[in-house]
């Protein structure tokens, strides 16, 4: 399979990816105010997950595609959509003595860069799945597959997802997996063996509260300086744990609802996350109909919102994975909603600009500086 050359640059753009229920959007910025978009690429694709590959000297952007036609898969393209390269039997493949087929790629997750050409990805069914080729090619991770838990994992209102695989930056065999429903699963042995890790994370919809799995966690993210410091949103409950995932503690006093798809971890400086409530159970919508953003910079302990340039009223959510934060100082932040509006702030979330509108369902953003 050939692959493209990136091209070359000294100057430094900010690339934003925005996958939605009909297509992709690809722009960038040298200014993280204005953008310039090319797309739909996949019109009429369902695309889940991105990944913005920007190890070894060039970008590689990963998608997660989903034709009603043609099925799942992932593409590949070095040269910022100009070019897509598709494996001829698809990435992801179940295993014959599986007796599944891959329905969804929920996550795409480069690793490290210490692990050049290691690439994450979850899918559904619930399975976790490796690539050490620059996620041309993945194999299925048997110790979570074959986890006796496995039966009893259930699916949310979208699918059964691991929606969220953080290998850990400073301990290659520290993996830490989230599913819906099932929890968070950790792996300290290069994930030939998961285990629970749950503690303190409430499942109200469960006959036993906080159970040793089932619980319908949304999204974690990991502190970017203390791997032993990880932050969850779940199905009611916003946690933080500092002890690697053993047990969590709520964090969500301050905010005005403990409910929400996404959080996200700052890239450099410990302490930040940022959350966007969504009103429980029945309703799903922003509090009042009035969209924010809710940022800690003390790890929880307390909360600050954050709405200027937010249109209002607004009544769409943000799903898990239609927010992103890039590596730039100060951070951006970026997010889409279901009603098909981007946003984008370049001060860390204290000032949002729309950038993009009317599109489809936004299932995914993420944000990357690279070199053109």
């Amino acid at each position: 399979m050939t692959r493209s050359e990136a091209p070359s640059s000294s100057e430094q753009t900010t690339l934003l990816a925005v996958g939605t229920k009909k297509g992709l959007w690809l722009g960038t910025s040298t200014d993280r105010a204005a953008f310039t978009f090319t797309g739909p690429h996949f019109l009429m694709h369902e695309i889940p997950s991105i990944g913005i590959d920007t190890r070894d000297g060039r970008t590689r952007i990963l998608v997660g595609l989903r034709s009603e036609h043609w099925g799942p898969t992932v593409a590949h393209s070095d040269d910022l959509g100009a070019t897509w390269q598709e494996p001829e039997h698809g990435a992801i493949t179940f295993p014959p003595d599986t007796e599944t087929a891959l329905e969804r790629v929920w996550q795409i997750q480069p690793d490290s860069a210490e692990r050049p050409g290691v690439v994450w990805a979850g899918c559904e069914p619930i399975s976790v799945w490796k690539s050490v080729d620059g996620g041309e090619h993945f194999e299925l991770n048997r110790g979570l597959w074959n986890h006796p838990h496995r039966t009893e994992w259930g699916a949310g209102f979208g699918g059964a997802a691991a929606h969220t695989v953080l290998p850990s930056a400073s301990d290659p065999t520290t993996i830490h997996v989230a599913m819906s429903t099932g929890g968070v699963y950790r792996s300290t042995d290069s994930g030939e063996s998961w285990t629970a890790r749950n503690r303190g994370i409430g499942a109200d919809f469960m006959p036993e509260e906080t159970p040793e799995f089932g619980q319908c966690v949304h999204k974690i993210a990991r502190d970017p300086n203390n791997p032993d410091t990880l932050y969850a949103q779940n199905h009611g409950g916003v946690y933080r744990s500092d002890d690697n995932g053993d047990t969590w503690n709520s964090i969500a006093q301050g905010l005005p609802t403990d409910f929400g798809f996404t959080i996200l971890a700052h890239p450099s400086r410990s302490g930040t996350a940022w959350v966007v409530p969504i009103k429980a159970d029945i309703e799903r919508i922003p509090p009042q109909g009035q969209l924010a953003v809710h940022r800690t910079d003390d790890a929880g302990a307390s909360w600050q919102r954050f709405s200027a340039g937010l249109v209002e009223p607004d009544y769409n959510v943000v799903l898990r994975d239609a927010a992103a934060v890039d590596t730039l100082e100060p951070a951006g932040v970026y997010f889409g909603t279901r009603g098909g509006s981007v946003y984008a702030s370049a001060d860390e979330g204290e000032h949002f600009a729309e950038v993009l509108a009317h599109l489809p369902d936004v299932l995914c953003v993420r944000a990357a500086a690279v070199e053109l």
